[in-house]
């Protein structure tokens, strides 16, 4: 392997890294840019310090465009927002969607309770992927894909590399983004599945804290 040179800053060195494994994944090709790792956050803070591709924004509550405009705006890398379609629905999910993308984010993430009829109006408006979440290997794939999602999101908990399977089996070239568990074991699973990209949760500013302030009272 060809040895890559790294630059660091003095006082940026202290950046949450996506785990190594990752990179044995394909990744996406999404406008010119390779994504493999997508760090699941909204906190700004970890999103300007991190190694990750791109930023999966996702947040349980209503989407509101100030959010997206300040993922987008502290982000160095591609941001994919969350638009609702859950609790959020119609022609709001809509408006979101194309404000998103008026925005900057490189794609539009839907909840899978989202119908197909406000995935094929998003796509009537947005030249974006449209991401569309997918819990559970009895969803419409195929209704998805001709209302006009682009990516499949697989988050199925424990059963996210079985349902990678069974799309995979299906569509052999449809990218799939997917969770990665908990361990590299784990998300080597999901990627030997058919996995394209993977997401994972960094530990969160608290836990990041707690370690440093530890670190800060060994020091006396």
């Amino acid at each position: 392997m060809k040895k890559i040179p790294e630059i660091m800053g003095t006082f940026r060195s202290h950046i949450i890294e996506a785990p190594e494994v990752i990179r044995k994944c394909s990744g996406l090709r999404v406008f010119g840019k390779r994504v493999k790792s997508f760090i699941f956050t909204t906190d700004v803070a970890i999103i300007k310090n991190t190694d990750a591709d791109a930023v999966m924004s996702v947040y349980p509550f209503t989407p509101q465009p100030i959010i997206t405009q300040s993922l987008v705006s502290a982000s160095d890398v591609p941001v994919f927002c969350g638009v609702g379609g859950g609790t959020t629905t119609g022609r709001r999910v809509v408006n979101l969607a194309l404000d998103a993308e008026f925005k900057g984010a490189m794609g539009v993430v839907l909840n899978s309770p989202t119908s197909n009829e406000t995935i094929r109006a998003v796509r009537e408006v947005i030249d974006i992927p449209i991401v569309i979440t997918i819990i559970s290997d009895k969803d419409d794939f195929e209704g998805r894909l001709q209302a006009g999602a682009t990516i499949f999101n697989v988050s199925g908990a424990r059963d996210t590399a079985r349902i990678v399977r069974v799309i995979r089996e299906r569509y052999p070239d449809l990218p799939i983004i997917a969770t990665g568990g908990p361990s590299d074991e784990s998300i080597m699973e999901t990627i030997e599945a058919g996995a394209n990209a993977i997401t994972w949760t960094p530990p969160s500013g608290t836990e990041i804290m707690r370690s440093l302030m530890e670190k800060y009272r060994g020091d006396y």
